[in-house]
């Protein structure tokens, strides 16, 4: 099976505001290079069936520690522990066009598919 190198993805809920709304639709490479401050898209390994979107804090057990850039949503690995990262987000290309770029974390931050149409998350 052919693996393309970009996906697309589709945000669902309000944990990455105001960096990323509800609707928002993603450009995701697969794999490469994850630096902390990086959005990604990611699956728990509590919650394999859950593909997130968040930012990576800090690599831990082989994983990475992700965190939402909404402080009063906390699922993330403050509720779900480590993740495995599936690929780093490039951009925002509806509706509003917009490169997305690392962003160191916040002092008091913990570490200061398939190809048919893009997945939900």
């Amino acid at each position: 099976m052919l693996r393309w190198p970009l996906f697309p993805v589709l945000v669902h809920g309000p944990s990455m505001a105001p960096t990323l709304r509800h609707g928002d639709m993603l450009l995701v490479r697969r794999g490469g290079r994850v630096r902390a401050g990086d959005v990604v898209v990611a699956r728990f390994r509590v919650r394999p069936d859950l593909l997130v979107v968040k930012r990576a804090a800090r690599p831990q057990a082989g994983g990475w520690w992700l965190v939402g850039d909404n402080d009063l949503v906390t699922d993330d690995s403050r509720a779900y522990g480590v993740a495995d990262v599936l690929g780093r987000v490039v951009c925002r290309y509806w509706p509003r066009p917009a490169l997305l770029r690392a962003r160191p974390a916040a002092p008091g931050t913990p570490g200061a598919g398939t190809g048919h149409g893009p997945h939900q998350v």
